[in-house]
């Protein structure tokens, strides 16, 4: 059962936090009372021995033993180890308290979706959501010792009415001995409601998907329970954390005995000075003892939430709030007598409400926050509202020439392949030798070392213009002296427009340059060439 205090710490006064240090209830000293004892009784017993029973030579002994202790103490990393564990711990404690499921949003959908208070309507809504109860409490069995307890069998589910002796029959009738079946039930829920469904009991086309998306949830939440419980911490973990906290105090039982050899002012070997008043308690050992423990027990409470500790989960009570709930939400308050009727409220064509307060709250009425800003008061002489002018500085030319420098080589290099795919011009090889003449036509009859006439092979179709669509344009518009290069940008856009209208580039208005012309394209051309096939392009 979890300890609350939230009365207790409601407001920041003087002690707010001392109050809680006089509980006893789910209180650090009723967890470490036991083994605090235990190591006061060991530490005094031993100093009573150093002091009266042992000789001259024991006691040197004895001093040398203390000093080795003390000497290695501060080696154990107890604050480290522990302050992790028990981070891990806690966070993984709420994650199992978030993993409960809670059968709320599953019965109002259900009272929502499975319409009418007829004795039928009303058995079906109720089934569905005890079944879904069943689910968790079988569950709960699995896992918690205090659920187990209340129900060690399932005759004492069916006694205490979450199940039928036919229900249980047909349970037991399912082989368990591999896994788990606790969600048996969650088979009959989906039965009973996709049955409902086909009889046209509920309300709408999205009804099913609605109860169905509630109830996967509540049923994966049952699932990550059983996991919770499945897969623990791994126990080397604890292991670790448990013997170094154990280690350390009973090696400080030894390594902080007072030695009455040890001379004034002399430091041990750890950086502990011995004082001169001799005490037989230790008290600041007694102080780490109430931490470094106090840590360990607040783990060991809270590695298993489903037991029946201070701190657990109250399950039981769960159960019968979950049960009674679900009856309630989707059966008795779904009765039409129960049901107020509609009422103009008390705030009725009020345009402020004014919503009263009492005398002892009147001080928790606070002036409305509207914004940071809202107060902040601008001179009328800057109020007045002006267009800004905005100065677009003209991309240099030349600079944007670099920028595209490095795509009009990509584009130039490309151009040759493209040109011959595109037939352009023929890719052939040598047959005397392993060389690859392109034949990419740039004049009208060009010839290779290997005389193969290639002016049929590489002529285009008729009605070409010679200008593939997406194919780079030259970088100037004419060959001749005096021709003008363009950027690619600037290239591109007056390349199409002058090759579309057919006219000259207006750089070369005025001048003897044509437009260019495709290779071999002429009117002496014999009109029975055909265009390159594709076994004239070979690599």
């Amino acid at each position: 059962m979890t300890i609350s205090y939230q009365r207790d710490v409601a407001s920041s006064t003087a002690g707010g936090f001392t109050r809680l240090l006089f509980k006893w209830k789910g209180s650090l000293y009723k967890l470490i009372y036991r083994e605090l004892l235990l190591f006061m009784t060991a530490f005094i017993l031993l100093s009573l021995v150093y002091r009266q029973l042992l000789t001259k030579h024991q006691r040197g002994l004895f001093e040398m033993v203390v000093k080795y202790f003390d000497a290695f103490l501060n080696l154990i990393p107890l604050s480290f180890v522990l302050g992790f564990y028990v981070s891990y711990v806690a966070s993984r404690w709420w994650q199992q308290f978030l993993a409960i499921p809670w059968p709320d949003k599953l019965f109002h959908s259900v009272a929502c979706f499975v319409d009418g208070f007829d004795e039928d309507a009303r058995m079906l809504r109720r089934s569905l959501l005890r079944y879904m109860n069943l689910a968790l409490i079988l569950v709960l069995r699995s896992i918690s010792s205090a659920v187990k307890q209340r129900f060690p069998t399932l005759e004492h589910v069916v006694e205490a009415g979450f199940m039928t002796n036919q229900e249980k029959e047909l349970f037991n009738a399912v082989p368990a001995n591999e896994f788990n079946t606790y969600w048996i039930p969650c088979t009959w829920f989906i039965y009973r409601l996709q049955e409902a469904s086909k009889k046209g009991k509920l309300l709408n086309a999205y009804a099913l998907e609605t109860i169905m998306r509630e109830f996967c949830e509540f049923r994966a939440k049952c699932g990550l329970l059983w996991c919770y419980d499945w897969v623990s911490i791994p126990m080397v973990y604890t292991q670790v954390v448990t013997l170094a906290t154990y280690v350390f105090f009973i090696f400080t039982v030894i390594g902080r005995q007072k030695c009455d050899t040890v001379k004034k002012g002399e430091y041990m070997r750890s950086g502990r000075m011995p004082m001169d008043i001799d005490l037989y308690i230790p008290v600041y050992t007694i102080l780490q003892f109430f931490f470094y423990m106090g840590l360990l027990k607040v783990a060991e409470q809270l590695i298993n939430p489903f037991g029946d500790d201070d701190e657990d989960f109250e399950l039981n009570w769960l159960v019968d709030r979950h049960m009674k709930a679900s009856f309630l939400g989707c059966d008795i308050l779904m009765d039409p007598d129960r049901i107020p009727p509609m009422v103009k409220d008390y705030y009725w064509d009020k345009q402020n409400c004014p919503i009263p307060y009492t005398e002892a709250s009147m001080h928790f009425k606070k002036k409305t926050y509207k914004g940071s800003a809202s107060d902040m008061i601008i001179p009328e002489s800057k109020q007045h509202m002006v267009l800004p002018e905005i100065e677009e500085e003209d991309e240099d030319l030349n600079q944007r020439h670099s920028k595209l420098s490095l795509t009009s080589l990509l584009l130039e290099s490309t151009q040759i392949a493209t040109s011959a795919s595109m037939g352009l011009g023929t890719v052939v090889q040598n047959p005397k030798s392993s060389k690859i003449v392109t034949n990419i036509g740039l004049g009208d009859n060009v010839k290779r070392h290997n005389h193969v006439d290639y002016s049929v092979e590489g002529r285009l179709p008729e009605g070409g213009n010679g200008i593939m669509p997406h194919s780079p344009t030259p970088d100037v518009y004419d060959s001749g002296p005096g021709s003008t290069t363009m950027p690619q940008g600037t290239r591109a856009f007056h390349g199409v427009s002058w090759r579309q209208n057919g006219t000259q580039s207006p750089q070369s208005v005025g001048s003897n340059s044509q437009t260019p012309q495709p290779p071999f394209y002429n009117s002496q051309t014999p009109q029975s060439a055909q265009p390159p096939s594709a076994g004239a392009m070979r690599y």
